[in-house]
This record gives structure tokens, sequence and C-alpha cells, in this order.
């Protein structure tokens, strides 16, 4: 049977780790082509390398979103070797959480470029040649963050605010061209960005995941198999919309009583 997204060509950033690789090699298993890259080009390297050794087709780039002739060569990349571009996944982001008081105005424009203009710059590169094709899905990273309030997250919770109303602008704006354009908001997900994010907290993982209404904290494969589903044509009448992949904590936190 034909992949859920066989003969794409889908561009995945922050491909080298995380959930991002989760994303390229769940693309690929299902038929895309998939292009993923990663400030760290080693590490997007790699990603492409397992998903050849399962016998999907990938290439790897290394790539500052916060670039945009970055952009233009990522995006250029895709089209002379694949000769289009379907899919692109926003999905490369930082975190850094601190204390209003201490945190400087270095730190809001290091995490704005890679969170904000990095979405920005994507959506404005990569919807050129589906707009020219009569259609795409572009894929934005968000985060529960941009639906509830946390101490100490003012930069990342107003970065992730700022992609789930540009993806909701950019989706009116696109419509027309067939191009849907969607967020995903996961909250806490098992890769080392989260276990930052734990010691922060002063707790591990497992103990994150105990006040989750589904009793765990997300895995990579949980949200990617969120952005399969927005990448392939199942999602085909869905557009501007949030897509929360977060245990149900959206919901509320489970009763530990």
């Amino acid at each position: 049977m034909p992949g859920r997204v066989e003969g794409k060509v889908a561009l995945v950033t922050g491909g080298g780790s995380g959930i991002g690789r989760a994303i390229s090699i769940a693309l690929a298993a299902e038929g895309a082509t998939v292009v993923t890259t990663d400030i760290d080009g080693t590490a997007a390297t790699a990603t492409a390398a397992l998903i050849e050794a399962s016998g999907g087709t990938a290439t790897a780039i290394a790539q500052d979103v916060t670039s945009e002739p970055g952009w233009e060569d990522a995006v250029e990349t895709a089209l002379s070797a694949h000769g289009k571009l379907d899919v692109l996944v926003n999905n490369a982001g930082i975190y850094i959480i601190s204390a209003l008081s201490e945190t400087t105005l270095d730190d809001w424009n290091r995490l704005m470029a890679v969170n904000v203009t990095g979405v920005f710059l994507g959506m404005k590169h990569g919807s050129a040649p589906m707009v020219a094709a009569g259609g795409g899905s572009i894929i934005n990273m968000s985060s529960i963050a941009a639906r509830m309030g946390a101490p100490d997250h003012t930069l990342y919770g107003a970065s992730k605010g700022a992609v789930c109303v540009m993806t909701k602008d950019v989706a009116l704006e696109l419509a027309a061209a067939k191009v849907r354009v969607n967020s995903i908001h996961p909250s806490f997900v098992n890769t080392a960005m989260a276990r930052y994010g734990a010691a922060a907290a002063g707790a591990s993982v497992e103990e994150l995941g105990a006040v989750y209404p589904l009793g765990r904290i997300g895995e990579p494969e949980d949200v990617a198999a969120a952005a399969l589903f927005l990448a392939s044509d199942e999602s085909s009448y869905i557009t501007g919309s949030e897509l929360i992949v977060d245990g149900g904590v959206d919901a509320g936190f489970a009763s530990l009583t």
C-alpha cells in the first residue's frame, strides 16, 4: 500500500534530534522524501542516515533558521534535488527558562530570532513553491505554553504565542492557494529540552508526567504522529488550527489524591 505521504517532499527544521528527528523519520517511513535541516549539520546527517538505512530517501542540510539566505538556500536545495516542496515543518526552537528580573535583552532577542523569526522566514520562503504548485502543508511547532502561563516562561510563552497567531494569519492568507497552515502544541516531551525544563523545576520527567491526565509526558513519536497527520491529505480540510498533543494538560492536571 502507498504510504500516507507517498511522493511528497518535506523539509523539516531542527531535524537533528528530538521531535524533529522523529518527524523526519515518520514522514520518510510513510513515503515522503525528507530534507532534514539543523544548526548542527552532523546531527542532520545522522538523521538522514537513519532514514536511508531504513530504505527511505533523505537529504541533510546545515541550516541556521534565523538567516534569510539560509532559508533561501534550504528551499532551493529541496527544489533542485527533488523538484518541489509539499510539506514544511517549522520545528527548530530553543528553550530559555528565566525569571523576568533576570532575563536579558540578549536572551529575548536570541530566543525570538529562532522561535519566531525562524518560523516567519520559513513560511515566507517555504510557501512560495507551494503557492506556485497549487497547494501544500505548513506545520509550525508551537507549544502548550501558548495556551497557559507558567512562572519563568515569559520568553518561551511569548514566542510560542506568536507562532500560534502567525499560523492563523498565514492560514487565512494562503487558503485560496490551497496551502494549509496549522500549529502543533505539545506539552513536555521526553527530549533534552524537556529534561532541562524538569531540572529547572526540581523534578524528573517521570514526576512531571505523574500530574498529566494520561500519566506520562509525551514522546517525540507522539508529536511526529500529529505532524504526519497534518502533512497528509487526511487533514485536507484543516487549516488555521491548533493540534494539542499534551496528554490532557490543556484540560487540567490530574488529581494526585
